[in-house]
């Protein structure tokens, strides 16, 4: 049984659990937005008790994920320095412009969006932008320097310069993967991660590691400001929606599977504007974009989370720890490579993507097209989204546009079976089929036009019809109308309302 409104002790046992994880993980993808680690713990604060105000989901955890931090470092890098004053405001003003985007669409309704990312583009952009986030990582956890170019090619740079490697860091990096991979299959909620962060704040100390470390970590709460930069708003404003549209899936996603096995209910309008909320009060903390966790969500639902409130649980912890943060200052980067690499095995399936090879060719012409435009336009992977998303309407609009016609003769009957949607595109394909099959079977008396295979007609695909049947008649030919869905027979029966006998077979 969820209990929707009062806050119990599973709800703060869960949300400190989660808490656990969301520190160290929020160090990470702050580093692979490109900003100073510690500024994931900003978006780590306010925004998952914002979201808790507004949430429909029990469950979601928010806060700093990792396609969207990728997505963050693609559409500020050309902009600014990485890593400086102006790249830190500019993320704090996409977060801004991000969380409008989702409020407006909550406010008018349209969680239907969040269907726009349709399973061949999100497959093909999900694996390619883990292919990508895995790169950016390999350098940090090898303990290499990461040079410029390209992330693949830095990626294969530094997995090919075994000289250039430092042991430490590998030996951290193994540790630290070995701790989160096998502990998740031990139990779902080993501590993983947080066992990771011990262990390396643990060794810097003693050990006297000389590796790169996260470095100063403010022990002051979280900076309230709206000092940003407004002027750069129209070239944040296509990788806002994108963030705003792509980072909503997995939240989404998460909710839906949840709802479904809790059975109960939850509203896209009012998810859309809880995470919203959340950016908006990540962008005045000086944080960056954030969405929904599968991960950290999965570990509220395990450990007895049962409202919302979880998550504001979740927050204030983060909020509490922020004075004596500093004490992370000494922790090696290379576990928080290994943590992000970690995250993003999973995400790399090419299981799905060589299915639609078997299953659907133009489905896997839009996955596969957008998992190389991914990988070819980093780190403007928002551009490959629309591309993509483009792709798939194209692809779509073009099945819509034709309708097949099975045909069948037998002794003096010709039978017709149109199947698809019939509108005003489409339409003119019924037409050329009955003529082309009116001139193959000269001897045709009779005229059956099965309409059982049709999803759906508009007025002009109606009018096709009646044309159809006038020049059946036109040609000597009995006509005649099966398998009428009901949905059709509305608009198909006031269409031919003058044809007495055409109508009464419609009406059957």
């Amino acid at each position: 049984m969820i209990v929707r409104g009062r806050i119990d002790v599973g709800d703060v046992i869960a949300g400190l659990s989660v808490a656990f994880v969301l520190i160290p993980q929020s160090l990470a993808y702050a580093g692979l937005a490109g900003l100073p680690n510690y500024r994931g713990l900003y978006a780590a604060a306010l925004p998952p008790l914002a979201a808790a105000l507004f949430a429909s989901s029990p469950y979601l955890q928010t806060g700093p994920v990792a396609i969207t931090s990728l997505l963050t470092f693609g559409a500020l890098a050309p902009l600014a320095t990485v890593g400086g004053g102006e790249y830190v405001a500019l993320a704090a003003l996409l977060a801004l412009l991000v969380g409008l985007v989702r409020v407006l669409f909550g406010f008018v309704r349209a969680g239907w969006v969040a269907y726009l990312m349709s399973q061949p583009v999100l497959s093909g952009f999900t694996t390619a932008a883990a292919i990508l986030i895995i790169a950016s990582q390999i350098p940090t956890a090898l303990g290499v320097v990461a040079q410029d170019g390209p992330l693949l090619a830095r990626a294969l740079r530094s997995l090919s310069g075994v000289g250039s490697w430092e042991i430490a860091s590998v030996s951290l990096s193994l540790l630290t993967g070995l701790l989160i991979l096998v502990g998740r299959r031990l139990h779902i909620l080993f501590p993983g991660v947080l066992a990771a962060v011990l262990v390396g704040l643990s060794y810097s100390e003693l050990a006297g590691y000389a590796g790169p470390v996260v470095g100063d970590v403010p022990g002051t709460f979280v900076p309230l400001s709206l000092d940003l930069p407004w002027k750069s708003v129209p070239q944040l404003i296509l990788p806002a929606a994108v963030i705003a549209l792509v980072g909503f899936a997995e939240p989404s996603a998460i909710a839906r599977l949840f709802a479904a096995q809790d059975r109960h209910t939850w509203s896209p309008d009012r998810e859309f504007v809880s995470q919203g909320v959340a950016n908006m009060a990540s962008a005045i903390s000086g944080g960056f974009p954030v969405g929904g966790s599968f991960s950290r969500s999965s570990i509220n639902r395990m450990v007895g989370g049962k409202t919302r409130w979880s998550g504001a649980v979740t927050g204030l912890a983060v909020l509490l720890f922020l004075p004596v943060a500093d004490i992370l200052g000494s922790l090696p980067r290379a576990i928080l490579g290994a943590i992000v690499i970690s995250a993003m095995l999973k995400l790399v399936r090419f299981g799905p993507l060589l299915k639609m090879l078997r299953f659907s060719r133009p489905a896997a012409f839009v996955a596969w097209t957008t998992f190389a435009t991914t990988l070819a336009l980093a780190p403007r992977i928002d551009l490959a989204v629309v591309i993509g998303i483009g792709l798939a309407v194209i692809v779509h609009i073009w099945r819509e546009l034709r309708v097949h016609v099975s045909t069948h003769f037998e002794a003096t009957t010709l039978t017709l079976k149109p199947q698809g949607v019939l509108f005003f595109a489409s339409a003119p394909g019924l037409d050329e089929a009955l003529i082309e099959e009116l001139a193959a079977h000269p001897s045709a008396e009779r005229l059956i036009v099965d309409l059982s295979g049709l999803g759906r007609i508009d007025f002009t695909g109606a009018l096709v019809v009646k044309a159809l049947a006038r020049e059946a008649e036109q040609a000597g030919l009995t006509v005649e109308f099966t398998g009428v869905p009901p949905r059709v027979r509305q608009i198909l029966s006031r269409v031919l309302e003058e044809k007495k006998t055409l109508l009464e077979s419609v009406e059957e």
